[in-house]
Order: C-alpha cells, then structure tokens, then sequence
C-alpha cells in the first residue's frame, strides 16, 4: 500500500513504503511509553486514524513531552516530524522544517516552553485546518 500523502506534503514516517506494520507497532509503543506492545483496542484506533490525526496526536505528544521536560522524547518527536516532510510540495514543508528546527534549538538550551509554543500554535491551526477536535 502507498503512503497517505497529506495535502501539506507531510507523510508519517511509520506509514513510508519501507516502515512495516511492526515497526509502527514498536515506535507507537515507544512514544506511549509502552512496553513494546500496544493494547490492541488502542492499536487499531491507531492505524485508523487519518494522517492528519495523526500529525495532531503527534504534536500533542509532544506537548505532554514537553509538561514533563522530557527532552529525549521532544528530540524523537521533532525527529519523525521532520522525517515526515516531504519537499515535493513546495514552500510550506521548508517553513515547517525552520520552525522544527528553531524548536530543536530551543529544546538544546533548555527552553522547553517556547518550543511548546511554537508546536502548541501548529497544533491550533491544524485542528482547525482539518476540523479536528
């Protein structure tokens, strides 16, 4: 099965053509602090979910990361965010790779709070964007 292109150019990285569905299982788990594995009923929610839900869900990950000044789990997440970008689609996946990046730089000088800003306010608009939540 091809990768869900969003309109914004973005591609989860666990939905790429060379991510397998245990990959995706292992790094769901991961971002959940799990175990490794994911309770099933969550597991299918999951996979259900649209790419741009999942983009939401990922920023809200972040978000909490950031609550708890977890700083390994925000460079994870700024990370499959980036991943995810894909430049064919013009100018707004750069912009998107500057703020990542900036939130990156923010997170190396201990300023947790305004990578979660920034994140916080692309997490407002795409909510908004795509009437979720």
């Amino acid at each position: 099965m091809p990768p869900q292109r969003m309109r914004h150019g973005m591609v989860p990285s666990w939905q790429s053509d060379a991510m397998t569905t245990a990959v995706a299982r292992q790094r769901l788990a991961q971002y959940t602090g799990g175990s490794g594995q994911l309770p099933m009923y969550l597991e299918q929610e999951v996979f259900s979910w649209s790419p741009e839900k999942i983009i939401l869900k990922t920023y809200d990950l972040f978000l909490v990361s950031a609550r708890r000044g977890d700083e390994h789990r925000m460079r994870r997440i700024l990370s499959e965010l980036i991943n995810a970008l894909n430049f064919d689609y013009g100018e707004l996946p750069q912009r998107l790779l500057r703020l990542y990046e900036y939130c990156q730089r923010c997170i190396a000088m201990r300023r947790y709070e305004d990578a979660a800003t920034i994140i916080g306010g692309l997490r407002q608009a795409w909510a908004e964007a795509f009437h979720l939540e």
